[in-house]
Order: C-alpha cells, then structure tokens, then sequence
C-alpha cells in the first residue's frame, strides 16, 4: 500500500469516526431537549394546578391533569400523568408529591426518571430509584395497596 493509499484510509476513518461521535451526541442531545420539554410543560401545569387549587380549595383530579396536559406546548413528551389528588389533604406537607410522568430515555447520559409536581408548585427531575424511594415514604397504607394491585394488574395482563 502506498502513501497516498495510506492517507485515504486515514482520512476516511477519521470522517467515519467523527460522524459515528455527532450521530451518537445528536441522540443524546434529542433525550436531553425531550426531558427539558417535559419539564416545562409540568410547569405549566404547575401554575395551572396552583390557580385551581386558590380557586376550589383542593387539588386537582388525574382527569383534570389530563384535559390541562392537551393544551400545553410539550405536551406529548411529558406523557401519562398520575395525580396523588386523592390521598392528599389539607395537612399535607407542602413539599408533598402531588403529580408526576415516568420518561424512560435511552441516554447514556440521562437516567430512567420522573418529572415530579409537588404540592407547593416545585417541578423537578427525579432518578427513578430516588422517586420510588421518596413516594413509599409518602405513600399511606391504602394507596400503597391500590398501586401494587394496579401493578400486578398490569404484568399479568402481558
């Protein structure tokens, strides 16, 4: 092999290199815009859910999240919305988990997570190990049943 040929080659793996290196970063970086999307779009239901809670004097039902979410920019990348309106009451403690989406990205940068809504209006992103531990914590005895039965329901129907 000459010169010339040896250059060619050279040449050609580093372009390979390079494209296989912006491709991979371009996914990631669709997981990461994805996930700050979802973020948004929960705070826009936080200040909604906040005017509703001043205005009825309770929180929100799943329904309603779900009729609020059709309107939102980012909607679609928020997905399914699960309220804890019902096991909430008025002595809940405001840091109290109120509503929240399970987003499982094939990142290598970002984890399997939630888009967490609580109760004062604070969203954020949470680990999936660092929700379910923070939700059990929170979880009384009958919403904890309703859930593993909503759970087993759901594997045995695959």
């Amino acid at each position: 092999m000459n010169a010339r040929q040896k250059k060619i080659l050279r040449e050609l793996f580093i372009v390979i290199t390079i494209t296989i290196f912006a491709v991979f970063m371009m996914i990631n970086l669709k997981d990461l815009v994805n996930r700050s999307e979802a973020i948004k779009a929960m705070k826009a239901l936080s200040k909604r859910s906040t005017e509703y809670r001043k205005i009825h004097n309770s929180v929100p039902s799943e329904k309603w999240f779900e009729i609020q979410k059709e309107t939102l920019p980012g909607a679609p990348r928020l997905g399914d919305i699960k309220s804890r309106g019902i096991w909430i009451n008025p002595d809940s403690p405001d840091d109290e988990i109120l509503a929240y989406s399970y987003r499982n990205y094939h990142s290598l940068f970002i984890e399997k997570g939630y888009v967490v809504l609580r109760l004062n209006g604070k969203v954020q992103w949470m680990e999936k190990n660092e929700f379910e531990q923070l939700l059990k914590e929170q979880q009384g005895k009958a919403e904890s049943q309703l859930l593993q039965n909503q759970l087993q329901d759901t594997s045995e129907a695959f």
